[in-house]
């Protein structure tokens, strides 16, 4: 039986390009740990979009460092010549530009089997404001937010105070401003007066013309891995804590910064609940193959509301996803092949 040809494509044009590369290097190993039934052709994207191949692509994974790349890229639509012979492909782009659709669209182009969610999952998955909207729709419940746009901030100076106000009215302080389409906390700012709050709008805005703005909430913060097709199966419960003021991206990126804690220290039936929202949620946005799900646990309350959904979530060796799924006794090596069947299943599958 011959070897499958795995087409491990990473690095992108977001701002996580440097966290892709960590995660290609560990999901390298794994597929090479399955080296019976795999083979991984790496293909690497550089910050201005051209596509690498082979030798420097495996380059950029053991050195784990991205490549420069200042100028244009002329060749935006030149794939290197091994990309014809893949036979499943892997995309570890997180963020913008490979985590939101755009690539699981060309994926889709291709006639080839990928791994994680299709165009919609992925596309509603990044969208912090569509996401809610259909975790709305599904009655999971969720904090308080308000959407807003660049244009309502910038189109006039009078406006603005008022926009502010009603943001307070609304949802109070402390509340949290976002760029809609940017993971790893990349833009986000805590509010506590109006002054930081109009910072803040004006700081999203320049990541995103579209912004959400959120209550605070006195809670925990944990996180739930999902992994399937259309019968997904909830890990168990992680809990991240913290020295930082909120989870920003130095917290999340820095060694000692934040402890992760598995499995959680929850009542039977907070657990249970936390899974069974994590599969609706999963669902309520047609993700497929892998989702991470984050989580308040009220605990004042008993109250377990949705942060949001990470439909290709960091994947290094010590991320939370592998972590929980290792908690619940899946190594690292077996949850990657688990992936890539997922991914030819879904593939196989009538009108997929």
């Amino acid at each position: 039986m011959s070897k499958l040809k795995v087409g491990l494509l990473f690095g992108g044009r977001s701002g996580e390009h440097e966290v892709s590369i960590i995660s290609a290097g560990a999901i390298s190993q794994g597929l090479n740990a399955n080296a019976e039934k795999y083979e991984v052709l790496p293909f690497y994207i550089q910050k201005n979009g051209q596509w690498m191949a082979s030798d420097i692509a495996q380059q950029v994974i053991e050195s784990g460092k991205p490549l420069e790349a200042n100028e244009p890229n002329p060749n935006l639509w030149q794939f290197p010549s091994a990309a014809a012979s893949v036979d499943v492909w892997f995309p570890i782009l997180h963020g913008p530009n490979g985590e939101d659709g755009t690539v699981q669209g060309l994926l889709q182009l291709m006639q080839k089997p990928y791994i994680g969610s299709g165009v919609m999952g992925s596309s509603v998955g990044m969208d912090k404001i569509g996401m809610k909207m259909a975790f709305a729709q599904a009655g999971i419940p969720q904090v308080k937010y308000m959407a807003v746009t660049r244009a309502q901030i910038y189109s006039d100076p009078c406006v603005f105070p008022k926009l502010c106000d009603q943001i307070a009215a609304e949802l109070g302080y402390p509340c949290f401003v976002k760029p809609a389409n940017l993971g790893s906390s990349v833009g986000i700012s805590k509010c506590r007066t109006h002054a930081e709050l109009e910072a803040a709008l004006d700081s999203a805005a320049s990541y995103d013309r579209r912004i959400i703005v959120e209550a605070g909430v006195t809670a925990r913060e944990v996180e739930c891995a999902v992994l399937g097709n259309d019968y997904p199966k909830a890990s168990v419960i992680g809990e991240i804590t913290f020295d930082s003021d909120f989870y920003d991206y130095e917290t999340k990126y820095t060694a000692g910064r934040a402890d992760l804690t598995l499995p959680a220290n929850l009542p039977d039936a907070v657990a249970q609940r936390i899974r069974e929202l994590a599969v609706q949620a999963f669902q309520a946005i047609d993700c497929s193959g892998l989702a991470r799900v984050d989580f308040f646990y009220v605990e004042s309350t008993g109250e377990v509301l949705i942060n949001e959904i990470n439909t290709l979530p960091g994947f290094t060796s010590t991320s939370m996803y592998p972590q929980l799924w290792r908690e619940a006794g899946i190594e690292f090596k077996d949850l990657v092949d688990q992936l890539v069947q997922f991914a030819l299943e879904r593939h196989t599958a009538p009108a997929n």
